[in-house]
């Protein structure tokens, strides 16, 4: 039996073989590219090729692939007999002859015809007129990073002056090519030393592999070069090397790199004027992931140390954050990085001149505070450096395990100072306070920032304290007329996340009296809310209210709060909502006050406009008269919901439920709200099968399929009118509903019939039902071609008889209809063959000129 991994690489040498109908395709292929009269192709085109190729090449190293196909050497010939050949077309073919070389043998074959050397040589493109093309350049590049698999394609390209070409090209204007370069040098000293890894290595005594000599070499020259570039080009060369598996797969020659360039970096540090400072943290941050340097000894942390004091905040944040997330760095190092972060929040908490017992956040500083506080002070730079320290705290708070404490009670002293600062609720006394106020006011950068770190901070202990305080500051946000769509919104979720936390803290300290002031506060905020003129503040005030029903359903005190406001009576004004998005945010609030209102045990409100048929009939309305995807979709959401949840009253009434919503789902248009009524079928299928079963957790035996609950289980079924939605959603235009329809199918099928024990089709055919159910499954095989499916008892089939309809469970193939479904949608359309005869048709060598879409 196979194991899946080898499945799944069967599977792919089918589809990228090279196959009859393609080999027979290519040479045409081949003579239109080469053809300079042809229209070009355009570059997706052109890589949908190359890919194929590469495909090819992986799944099959052997020669054949050029032998029996000598119309690619032709094609690299005909290019290079051009006198001008077109960018992209030399770009394909030096791509091409890299992908085809990548193998030895194919590599000597192409040699033999002596193409690599007019490619890649120095009679190639690269001393001509071509090389002025960045396309070009990327494309030899890229072409050589295929071919180097191998020690004879290393050879080829140092014996042809290929690394001086690499070097220069790492410089290079266009931002591609000199990526491509340095991809391409970190792949050759990778793949150099591959050789090298059995043998016993000293830090002291060590020869690198000729090509690794060159590389490592230049990366020395240019770090004492006085070229700022080239200091650049080497330390971006370097990150990317100690980021790859060079970093982590060669431990010894990793060190003996470092010990080559470790001083050279220690001085980028201390000479702080250099240019290449900003590039720095990256490199150590890649270096320290390395196993080299787990230890908690050796200079290498010493030199991480020096980084975090002499860069700058900027430069340093990413840095510090990366240390902290590294399983293995000495804890001296962690508690220096988490000081560098948290300094600018040490540095507004002082500013802001508070009492002397929390003044700050740190007892000392790692870097020059004065450096913090020029940063802070300008207008420029103040909401930059904020905006990176809270975005790097709301990293670590969204870590499982930290290995550091964070000084949650102080971090939380500074964020509310930074959102006062920002609404000028707080006029600091300092200096520096009202430079940073005046930076600071109305800075929805920093404001939404800020509320993010807020919200995360609601998962920590220790703020409890401060919590009348927090809700202050959320409340003046939540009030105040100034407050910006978009920070009302993450004000809105930070404020839902501490209500959470202090409904927690309401039941284990007794502080009910502090809770219901501070509801009752919320919900007067929210009534004004829900009455913007804005849509997007109504809008975020209906999901701020789903989020508190969802999670604070259950507490008596936002029960007595909800119920005694005006919130319900302007929540479903809001179904009548002239925006769309609204409407949708209204239907889910409704849905889950419904909850509370509605389908509680004793539901606590009376009223006509609250009672579970009136907010089902309005909801059905939405379902079928609305003119907009959103609300419907939310509607049939909502249902789902409910019916998960055993609102719908009893199995009679459930089925009746269901029959009106399917009746109306499965007209719209929108395929989404279809896939949502297939999901409400599921779980009504599941819900009834555990009621009616004997067994509700397994399918029952082939002795029992025709006992009464087998009977009245498809008797309902067939009343709710599932099958003619199930059946006819597998031929669905839209292809998510036919897949979900028939897994539905295929569920129901495994039910009553446990043991696939199908129905013989033949057999069938002479009962009175067969016909139809024959003619269903010729027309379930036509798929979203089919036309006209009639879910009404046409064609003999009567999607209501629950005798035919277990027929037709046992009669279809429903399996193979699956896997038809399952299929990639490119299977047939983004083919090979497909592909081919796509670039024949544009340049005008297929007579019908049909060109599939995909």
């Amino acid at each position: 039996m196979c194991d899946p991994h080898s499945r799944f690489v069967a599977r792919a040498r089918r589809r990228f073989a090279m196959t009859r109908e393609c080999a027979v395709l290519l040479p045409g292929v081949c003579a239109a590219l080469a053809d300079p009269r042809q229209p070009g192709l355009d570059d997706t085109c052109l890589e949908k090729l190359l890919d194929w190729f590469r495909s090819l090449t992986w799944f099959d190293p052997t020669v054949e692939l050029v032998q029996d196909n000598p119309c690619l050497t032709e094609l690299i010939t005909s290019v290079l007999a051009l006198q001008d050949p077109s960018p992209s077309i030399l770009s394909f073919t030096l791509q091409l002859a890299g992908i085809l070389a990548s193998s030895e043998s194919r590599f000597q074959h192409l040699q033999q015809e002596k193409l690599l050397g007019r490619l890649f040589g120095r009679e190639g493109p690269r001393g001509g007129a071509a090389w002025e093309d960045a396309s070009v350049r990327s494309a030899w590049a890229k072409g050589m990073h295929s071919m180097v698999h191998h020690q004879p394609a290393l050879l080829f390209l140092c014996s042809t002056g290929g690394m001086d070409v690499i070097f220069t090209l790492q410089g290079d204007p266009s931002l591609f090519v000199a990526s491509a370069a340095s991809q391409l040098l970190v792949h050759m000293l990778t793949f150099s030393l591959e050789s090298e890894t059995s043998k016993a290595l000293s830090t002291k005594d060590c020869d690198w592999p000729a090509c690794a000599q060159m590389i490592v070499k230049h990366i020395q020259e240019s770090l004492q070069s006085s070229s700022a570039s080239h200091v650049e080009q080497s330390l971006k060369l370097l990150s990317s090397l100690f980021g790859s598996c060079f970093g982590s797969c060669y431990a010894a020659w990793t060190e003996v790199l470092w010990l080559d360039i470790a001083k050279q970096i220690e001085s980028f540090l201390l000479e702080e004027t250099v240019q290449a400072q900003p590039l720095l943290a990256n490199l150590l941050l890649n270096v320290a992931r390395s196993p080299v340097f787990c230890g908690t000894e050796g200079s290498f942390w010493a030199l991480v140390t020096s980084a975090l004091e002499h860069l700058t905040p900027v430069q340093a944040g990413p840095l510090a954050v990366g240390l902290l997330k590294l399983c293995k760095c000495p804890q001296d190092v962690r508690i220096q990085a988490l000081t560098v972060l948290l300094q600018p929040m040490d540095c507004i908490l002082r500013a802001a001149s508070q009492p002397l017992e929390c003044a700050g956040l740190l007892d000392e500083s790692v870097s020059d505070p004065g450096t913090v506080e020029s940063l802070l002070s300008s207008k420029t730079t103040c909401a930059g450096l904020l905006c990176q320290t809270l975005a790097h705290l709301e990293k670590l708070l969204s870590l499982k395990h930290l290995r550091v404490d964070l000084p949650c009670v102080s971090l939380l002293r500074s964020l509310m100072t930074i959102l006062q600062f920002c609404n000028g609720f707080l006029s600091p006394a300092s200096p520096l306070g009202s430079t940073m106020s005046r930076n600071l006011i109305n800075c929805c950068r920093v404001q939404k920032s800020a509320l993010d770190v807020l919200a995360a901070l609601s998962e920590e202990k220790d703020c409890d304290k401060l919590i009348g305080n927090l809700f202050d500051v959320l409340l003046a946000y939540l009030q105040s007329p100034n407050t910006s769509p978009t920070v009302l919104k993450k004000t809105f979720q930070a404020t839902s996340k501490w209500l959470v936390h202090l409904q927690e803290l309401s039941c284990s300290n007794s502080r009910w009296q502090q809770t219901e002031k501070i509801l009752e506060d919320v919900f007067v905020v929210l009534q004004k809310r829900l009455c913007s003129p804005c849509w997007e503040v109504r809008d975020s005030s209906l999901e701020f209210l789903t989020a508190m029903v969802k999670c604070l359903r259950g507490q008596e005190e936002f029960r007595q709060c909800l119920l005694s406001s005006e919130v319900l009576r302007l929540t479903e004004n809001l179904l009548e909502d002239p925006e769309s998005y609204v409407r949708a945010s209204a239907v889910t609030a409704v849905g889950h006050l419904a909850l509370i209102t509605c389908f509680a045990p004793e539901s606590p409100v009376t009223g006509s406009q609250y009672n579970k048929e009136s907010i089902v009939a309005k909801l059905q309305e939405i379902l079928s008269t609305d003119s907009e995807g959103f609300p419907r979709r939310a509607v049939i959401s909502i249902f789902t919901k409910w019916l998960r949840e055993g609102c719908t009253g009893q199995l009679a009434d459930t089925e009746q439920f269901v029959s009106r919503v399917i009746q109306t789902v499965e007209r719209d248009l929108d395929w989404e709200v279809r896939l949502g009524g297939l999901e409400l079928v599921e779980v009504f299928c599941s819900q009834t099968i555990c009621q009616l079963s004997q067994c509700p957790y397994a399918p029952v035996s082939s002795a029992v399929t025709s006992s009464t609950p087998q009977k009245e289980l498809l008797q309902v079924f067939c009343r709710a009118k599932l099958f003619g939605f199930l059946f006819g959603s597998l031929c669905d235009c839209d292809k998510p509903v036919g897949q979900r329809a028939c897994d539905v199918l295929v569920g129901l099928r495994g039910h009553f019939y446990p043991v696939s024990t199908l129905e013989n089709p033949q057999e069938i055919e002479d009962s009175p039902a067969g016909r139809g159910i024959a003619w269903l499954q010729r027309t379930l095989r036509q798929g979203s071609l089919a036309q006209n499916f009639p879910t009404d008892g046409g064609n003999g089939v009567d999607f209501q008889d629950p005798e035919s309809m277990m027929l037709a469970l046992g009669a279809i193939d429903l399996l193979e209809l699956h896997d038809e479904l399952n299929k990639s949608s490119d299977h047939v359309e983004e083919s090979p063959q497909s592909l081919l005869q796509d670039i024949l048709a544009t340049v005008g060598t297929i007579e019908d000129n049909e060109v599939d879409c995909y």
